[in-house]
Protein backbone atom coordinates (compact mmCIF):
# COMPACT_ATOMS: atom_id res chain seq x y z
CA UNK A 1 0.00 0.00 0.00
CA UNK A 2 3.04 2.32 -0.33
CA UNK A 3 2.31 3.29 -4.17
CA UNK A 4 0.70 6.40 -5.36
CA UNK A 5 -3.11 6.78 -4.21
CA UNK A 6 -5.18 4.61 -6.95
CA UNK A 7 -9.41 5.69 -6.14
CA UNK A 8 -11.40 2.98 -8.06
CA UNK A 9 -13.15 4.58 -10.57
CA UNK A 10 -16.56 6.31 -9.21
CA UNK A 11 -14.90 5.07 -5.24
CA UNK A 12 -14.96 8.40 -3.04
CA UNK A 13 -14.20 8.08 0.54
CA UNK A 14 -14.38 10.70 2.83
CA UNK A 15 -12.89 11.08 6.36
CA UNK A 16 -15.55 10.56 9.09
CA UNK A 17 -17.38 13.51 10.46
CA UNK A 18 -16.85 14.23 14.06
CA UNK A 19 -20.41 14.82 13.62
CA UNK A 20 -22.65 11.47 13.06
CA UNK A 21 -19.66 10.08 11.94
CA UNK A 22 -20.41 10.18 8.24
CA UNK A 23 -18.00 8.31 5.45
CA UNK A 24 -18.49 7.53 2.50
CA UNK A 25 -17.57 4.70 -0.42
CA UNK A 26 -19.83 5.22 -3.19
CA UNK A 27 -19.98 3.52 -6.81
CA UNK A 28 -22.41 6.04 -7.75
CA UNK A 29 -25.94 3.72 -7.13
CA UNK A 30 -27.25 6.13 -4.64
CA UNK A 31 -30.00 4.41 -2.17
CA UNK A 32 -31.71 4.56 1.55
CA UNK A 33 -32.33 1.52 3.34
CA UNK A 34 -35.31 3.25 5.41
CA UNK A 35 -34.80 0.67 8.86
CA UNK A 36 -32.90 2.60 11.23
CA UNK A 37 -31.59 1.86 14.69
CA UNK A 38 -33.47 0.60 17.37
CA UNK A 39 -32.87 1.91 20.97
CA UNK A 40 -29.80 -0.35 22.28
CA UNK A 41 -31.21 -1.77 24.96
CA UNK A 42 -32.79 -0.32 28.70
CA UNK A 43 -30.86 2.94 29.27
CA UNK A 44 -28.88 2.98 32.67
CA UNK A 45 -27.62 5.88 35.06
CA UNK A 46 -24.69 3.97 35.43
CA UNK A 47 -22.20 3.08 32.85
CA UNK A 48 -20.29 0.20 33.46
CA UNK A 49 -16.57 -0.32 31.67
CA UNK A 50 -14.95 2.83 30.36
CA UNK A 51 -17.96 4.76 31.26
CA UNK A 52 -19.76 4.74 28.22
CA UNK A 53 -22.40 2.19 28.10
CA UNK A 54 -25.88 0.94 29.74
CA UNK A 55 -25.37 -1.54 32.32
CA UNK A 56 -29.14 -2.50 31.98
CA UNK A 57 -29.05 -3.86 28.79
CA UNK A 58 -26.62 -6.83 29.59
CA UNK A 59 -28.20 -7.45 33.11
CA UNK A 60 -31.61 -7.77 31.20
CA UNK A 61 -31.31 -9.36 28.27
CA UNK A 62 -28.90 -11.21 29.11
CA UNK A 63 -28.75 -15.20 29.56
CA UNK A 64 -27.82 -16.82 32.31
CA UNK A 65 -24.56 -18.52 31.70
CA UNK A 66 -21.64 -19.19 33.40
CA UNK A 67 -23.02 -17.32 36.42
CA UNK A 68 -22.58 -13.84 34.98
CA UNK A 69 -25.58 -12.05 37.47
CA UNK A 70 -24.23 -13.74 40.89
CA UNK A 71 -20.51 -12.85 39.49
CA UNK A 72 -21.66 -9.37 39.00
CA UNK A 73 -23.46 -9.08 42.10
CA UNK A 74 -20.26 -9.98 43.79
CA UNK A 75 -17.37 -8.26 41.73
CA UNK A 76 -19.58 -5.55 40.73
CA UNK A 77 -17.47 -3.00 43.49
CA UNK A 78 -14.06 -4.11 42.37
CA UNK A 79 -14.87 -4.22 38.57
CA UNK A 80 -16.51 -0.65 38.64
CA UNK A 81 -13.41 0.50 40.54
CA UNK A 82 -10.67 -1.30 38.22
CA UNK A 83 -12.63 -0.16 35.01
CA UNK A 84 -12.50 3.38 36.39
CA UNK A 85 -8.74 3.43 37.18
CA UNK A 86 -8.01 1.69 33.21
CA UNK A 87 -9.99 4.25 31.78
CA UNK A 88 -8.45 7.30 33.33
CA UNK A 89 -4.69 5.72 33.02
CA UNK A 90 -4.65 4.05 29.67
CA UNK A 91 -3.30 6.09 26.55
CA UNK A 92 -5.33 7.10 23.66
CA UNK A 93 -4.06 6.38 20.90
CA UNK A 94 -4.94 8.30 17.51
CA UNK A 95 -6.32 6.34 14.25
CA UNK A 96 -2.90 6.25 12.31
CA UNK A 97 -3.03 8.74 8.83
CA UNK A 98 -2.66 7.20 5.72
CA UNK A 99 -4.83 6.47 3.07
CA UNK A 100 -8.53 4.57 3.17
CA UNK A 101 -9.21 3.35 -0.46
CA UNK A 102 -7.06 2.46 -3.43
CA UNK A 103 -6.49 0.17 -5.92
CA UNK A 104 -3.17 -2.57 -6.05
CA UNK A 105 -2.29 -5.59 -7.59
CA UNK A 106 -2.56 -7.74 -10.28
CA UNK A 107 -4.85 -10.62 -11.51
CA UNK A 108 -8.74 -11.09 -10.92
CA UNK A 109 -10.56 -7.72 -9.43
CA UNK A 110 -11.47 -8.24 -5.74
CA UNK A 111 -13.54 -5.33 -4.21
CA UNK A 112 -12.71 -5.32 -0.43
CA UNK A 113 -14.19 -3.08 2.31
CA UNK A 114 -13.18 -3.27 5.68
CA UNK A 115 -15.29 -1.89 8.13
CA UNK A 116 -16.14 -1.35 11.93
CA UNK A 117 -14.66 0.04 15.04
CA UNK A 118 -10.48 0.79 16.28
CA UNK A 119 -9.52 -2.21 15.10
CA UNK A 120 -10.59 -1.59 11.44
CA UNK A 121 -9.19 1.84 11.82
CA UNK A 122 -5.81 0.74 12.42
CA UNK A 123 -5.77 2.27 16.28
CA UNK A 124 -2.27 0.76 17.69
CA UNK A 125 -0.56 0.78 13.92
CA UNK A 126 1.96 3.94 13.30
CA UNK A 127 0.08 4.01 9.63
CA UNK A 128 -2.54 2.83 7.68
CA UNK A 129 -0.06 0.89 5.71
CA UNK A 130 0.82 -1.29 8.82
CA UNK A 131 -2.86 -1.55 10.35
CA UNK A 132 -5.38 -4.51 9.30
CA UNK A 133 -6.03 -3.62 5.75
CA UNK A 134 -2.93 -2.28 4.81
CA UNK A 135 -1.65 -5.91 5.52
CA UNK A 136 -4.47 -7.75 4.34
CA UNK A 137 -4.22 -5.89 1.17
CA UNK A 138 -0.42 -6.88 0.62
CA UNK A 139 -1.47 -10.40 1.32
CA UNK A 140 -4.41 -10.16 -1.61
CA UNK A 141 -2.37 -8.20 -3.92
CA UNK A 142 -0.07 -10.96 -4.54
CA UNK A 143 -3.32 -13.15 -6.52
CA UNK A 144 -5.61 -10.17 -7.32
CA UNK A 145 -6.10 -6.84 -8.19
CA UNK A 146 -7.73 -4.90 -5.08
CA UNK A 147 -9.90 -2.11 -4.68
CA UNK A 148 -10.12 -1.50 -0.83
CA UNK A 149 -12.13 0.81 1.26
CA UNK A 150 -12.14 1.36 4.89
CA UNK A 151 -14.75 2.63 6.69
CA UNK A 152 -14.37 2.60 10.46
CA UNK A 153 -14.31 4.63 13.38
CA UNK A 154 -12.69 4.19 16.60
CA UNK A 155 -15.31 3.47 19.41
CA UNK A 156 -18.02 2.42 17.35
CA UNK A 157 -20.20 -0.75 18.55
CA UNK A 158 -22.82 -2.49 17.08
CA UNK A 159 -25.69 -0.13 16.80
CA UNK A 160 -23.16 2.65 15.64
CA UNK A 161 -21.69 0.67 12.77
CA UNK A 162 -25.41 0.23 11.91
CA UNK A 163 -26.13 3.80 11.52
CA UNK A 164 -22.85 4.55 9.69
CA UNK A 165 -23.39 1.56 7.02
CA UNK A 166 -26.98 3.08 6.47
CA UNK A 167 -25.40 6.42 5.98
CA UNK A 168 -23.28 5.12 3.59
CA UNK A 169 -24.13 4.84 -0.61
CA UNK A 170 -24.82 1.83 -2.22
CA UNK A 171 -21.71 -0.03 -3.51
CA UNK A 172 -20.57 -3.18 -5.16
CA UNK A 173 -17.64 -5.17 -2.79
CA UNK A 174 -17.02 -8.79 -3.19
CA UNK A 175 -15.55 -9.12 0.01
CA UNK A 176 -16.38 -7.59 3.53
CA UNK A 177 -14.59 -7.94 6.98
CA UNK A 178 -15.90 -6.78 10.17
CA UNK A 179 -14.18 -5.50 13.19
CA UNK A 180 -17.37 -5.32 15.83
CA UNK A 181 -17.78 -6.74 19.02
CA UNK A 182 -15.39 -4.81 21.98
CA UNK A 183 -17.08 -1.57 22.54
CA UNK A 184 -20.23 -4.04 22.86
CA UNK A 185 -18.42 -5.97 25.18
CA UNK A 186 -17.68 -2.82 27.22
CA UNK A 187 -21.31 -2.14 27.62
CA UNK A 188 -21.92 -5.68 28.99
CA UNK A 189 -24.27 -6.16 25.87
CA UNK A 190 -25.83 -9.55 26.48
CA UNK A 191 -24.02 -12.40 23.99
CA UNK A 192 -27.07 -13.53 22.09
CA UNK A 193 -28.42 -9.89 21.80
CA UNK A 194 -24.89 -8.86 20.59
CA UNK A 195 -25.41 -11.89 17.93
CA UNK A 196 -28.46 -10.63 16.86
CA UNK A 197 -26.84 -7.72 16.52
CA UNK A 198 -24.35 -8.91 13.68
CA UNK A 199 -27.59 -10.67 12.16
CA UNK A 200 -28.93 -7.20 11.38
CA UNK A 201 -25.56 -5.89 10.50
CA UNK A 202 -25.48 -8.84 7.57
CA UNK A 203 -29.06 -8.44 6.30
CA UNK A 204 -27.47 -4.34 5.88
CA UNK A 205 -24.62 -5.67 4.33
CA UNK A 206 -25.97 -7.76 1.90
CA UNK A 207 -28.67 -4.99 0.73
CA UNK A 208 -26.56 -2.20 0.10
CA UNK A 209 -23.00 -4.37 -0.73
CA UNK A 210 -24.04 -7.73 -2.26
CA UNK A 211 -20.51 -9.26 -1.03
CA UNK A 212 -19.64 -12.82 -2.24
CA UNK A 213 -17.89 -13.10 1.43
CA UNK A 214 -18.68 -11.69 4.51
CA UNK A 215 -16.06 -12.14 7.47
CA UNK A 216 -16.85 -11.39 10.91
CA UNK A 217 -13.69 -10.77 13.26
CA UNK A 218 -14.45 -12.23 16.39
CA UNK A 219 -14.53 -10.13 19.66
CA UNK A 220 -10.76 -10.19 20.41
CA UNK A 221 -9.27 -11.90 23.19
CA UNK A 222 -10.00 -9.41 26.11
CA UNK A 223 -8.61 -12.01 28.77
CA UNK A 224 -5.39 -11.15 27.03
CA UNK A 225 -5.43 -7.30 26.86
CA UNK A 226 -2.48 -6.39 28.87
CA UNK A 227 -3.97 -3.18 30.21
CA UNK A 228 -6.95 -4.59 32.03
CA UNK A 229 -5.84 -5.78 35.45
CA UNK A 230 -7.41 -9.29 37.35
CA UNK A 231 -10.30 -9.47 37.76
CA UNK A 232 -11.25 -7.69 35.16
CA UNK A 233 -9.35 -9.06 32.17
CA UNK A 234 -10.40 -12.45 33.49
CA UNK A 235 -14.73 -11.06 33.82
CA UNK A 236 -14.42 -9.46 30.12
CA UNK A 237 -12.36 -12.42 28.41
CA UNK A 238 -15.39 -14.84 29.24
CA UNK A 239 -17.62 -12.51 28.41
CA UNK A 240 -16.11 -11.95 25.18
CA UNK A 241 -15.62 -15.64 24.84
CA UNK A 242 -19.88 -15.70 25.24
CA UNK A 243 -20.32 -12.83 22.53
CA UNK A 244 -18.24 -15.52 19.95
CA UNK A 245 -19.59 -18.35 20.91
CA UNK A 246 -23.47 -17.27 20.27
CA UNK A 247 -22.45 -16.02 16.98
CA UNK A 248 -20.67 -18.74 16.09
CA UNK A 249 -23.50 -20.65 16.65
CA UNK A 250 -25.36 -18.55 14.98
CA UNK A 251 -23.16 -19.07 11.56
CA UNK A 252 -23.74 -22.45 11.18
CA UNK A 253 -24.69 -22.96 7.66
CA UNK A 254 -24.81 -19.62 6.45
CA UNK A 255 -23.66 -19.45 2.61
CA UNK A 256 -20.90 -17.04 2.35
CA UNK A 257 -20.67 -15.94 6.17
CA UNK A 258 -18.38 -17.08 7.86
CA UNK A 259 -15.94 -16.26 11.39
CA UNK A 260 -12.45 -15.47 12.29
CA UNK A 261 -10.80 -16.54 15.60
CA UNK A 262 -8.45 -14.64 16.98
CA UNK A 263 -5.37 -16.67 18.73
CA UNK A 264 -6.24 -16.99 22.46
CA UNK A 265 -3.35 -16.01 23.93
CA UNK A 266 -0.93 -12.56 22.82
CA UNK A 267 2.34 -10.99 23.25
CA UNK A 268 3.90 -8.03 24.41
CA UNK A 269 4.91 -7.58 20.83
CA UNK A 270 1.55 -8.50 19.21
CA UNK A 271 -0.03 -5.47 21.43
CA UNK A 272 0.26 -1.29 21.58
CA UNK A 273 1.67 0.83 23.43
CA UNK A 274 -1.29 0.78 25.45
CA UNK A 275 -2.11 -3.02 26.55
CA UNK A 276 -5.83 -2.85 24.61
CA UNK A 277 -5.02 -2.07 20.85
CA UNK A 278 -3.02 -4.67 18.39
CA UNK A 279 0.35 -3.20 17.30
CA UNK A 280 1.47 -3.58 13.27
CA UNK A 281 2.99 -6.93 14.47
CA UNK A 282 -0.12 -7.89 15.88
CA UNK A 283 -2.11 -6.54 12.81
CA UNK A 284 0.45 -8.43 10.02
CA UNK A 285 -0.87 -11.64 12.19
CA UNK A 286 -4.61 -10.67 12.12
CA UNK A 287 -4.59 -10.19 8.26
CA UNK A 288 -2.50 -13.24 7.58
CA UNK A 289 -5.47 -15.33 9.06
CA UNK A 290 -7.99 -13.01 7.38
CA UNK A 291 -6.04 -13.52 4.00
CA UNK A 292 -6.46 -17.49 4.21
CA UNK A 293 -10.45 -17.11 4.20
CA UNK A 294 -10.86 -15.21 1.51
CA UNK A 295 -8.13 -16.71 -0.82
CA UNK A 296 -9.44 -19.95 0.45
CA UNK A 297 -13.32 -18.66 -0.64
CA UNK A 298 -12.16 -17.10 -3.80
CA UNK A 299 -10.58 -20.57 -4.77
CA UNK A 300 -13.90 -22.22 -3.78
CA UNK A 301 -15.12 -19.87 -6.37
CA UNK A 302 -17.48 -18.10 -3.92
CA UNK A 303 -20.39 -16.60 -6.33
CA UNK A 304 -21.56 -12.89 -5.84
CA UNK A 305 -24.52 -12.35 -4.13
CA UNK A 306 -27.93 -10.55 -5.76
CA UNK A 307 -29.35 -7.77 -4.05
CA UNK A 308 -32.76 -7.33 -3.66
Amino acid sequence: MDHPQSTPQGLSVARPSTKGHRMSCSSGHQGAFARRCEPHGVESKKAWFLGSGPLADGILLMPVHWLRLPLLGLLWPLLWLQARHVRRVTLHLPEPPGRRTGTEGHGSLVRLLVAGDSGAAGVGAPTQDQALCGHLVRHLRRHHTVQWCVLAVNGLDSPGLLRLLQETPCARFDVVVLSIGANDATRLCAPLQWARWQTRLAELIDQRFAPALLVFSAVPPMHACLALPQPLRWFMGRWSRQMNQSLAGQLVEQAGRIMHWHPETTTSAGMASDGIHPSAAGYATWADGLSQHILDARALGVAPRVSA
